[in-house]
């Protein structure tokens, strides 16, 4: 079943590009396994799956250990600053970074340990209370700050759009992180290469990649629904 699911969601991204005149190959799906037993993984891992998203720390890491070590692991969740250095030489890239004080931890960490981090610049595009995520003002100040710190890349941004009922609905979202890479992009800022754009989830990634999304995460339309109680 969860074979199913995911050749699903492949097929629908790989419609969308084809709907909005893009390669397939640009667009990365996230297994987004928070919560999932490791069997879970292993079976979507054993049918070709390589990317994997988790919200939490410890939850990674111990993933990380009982895992094959091909897997490119996304941090997806917020990052307390505390709990950076276990996570920098095990991640293929950050995705949550929403302030300098985070970045500037991160690349202490990343100095320490002699590893280079890829981050993503978390960005609150609806400007929802409830979400982490700089704001679309300041997100051209907070890049060329992070820029200036030792072993760490920006390579993009991250946005988590609203819960909708209609994914179109987040489609002026998207068109707006979009339309901000380009922009920030064009100012050639030293040790800032806007290679990804994270952005789509369950409810919206479709919309997502038609808008220019180069990794989309799916957990629920792959998992199904998330067991809290773990």
């Amino acid at each position: 079943m969860l074979t199913n699911n995911y050749d699903n969601v492949a097929e629908n991204i790989k419609n969308a590009c084809e709907r909005s005149g893009r390669n397939r190959d640009e667009v990365t799906l996230i297994a987004v396994s928070k919560t999932k037993p490791i069997p879970m993984l292993s079976e979507i891992y054993e049918h070709g799956c390589r990317h994997f998203g988790e919200n939490k720390v410890q939850e990674l890491v111990d993933k990380y250990e009982a895992l094959p070590k091909d897997i490119k692991w996304h941090m997806i969740g917020h990052l307390q600053r505390n709990k950076v250095k276990y996570i920098v030489d095990k991640v293929f890239l950050i995705h949550s970074v929403d302030s300098l004080r985070l970045a500037e931890e991160i690349s202490k960490e990343a100095v320490k340990k002699q590893v280079y981090v890829n981050i993503l610049i978390e960005v609150n595009v609806a400007g929802e209370e409830s979400k982490f995520g700089c704001t679309t003002e300041e997100v051209l100040n907070l890049t060329m700050e992070i820029a200036k710190l030792p072993n760490i890349s920006i390579k993009g941004y991250m946005t988590i759009a609203p819960y909708v009922e209609n994914p179109q609905d987040n489609r002026e979202y998207f068109v707006k992180l979009r339309q901000l890479s380009v922009d920030i992009m064009r100012k050639n800022i030293d040790n800032v290469s806007i290679e990804y754009l994270s952005m789509g989830m369950t409810g919206d990634y479709e919309v997502a990649v038609e808008e220019g999304a180069t990794f989309v995460r799916v957990g629920t339309g792959i998992f199904g629904e998330r067991d809290y109680t773990v």
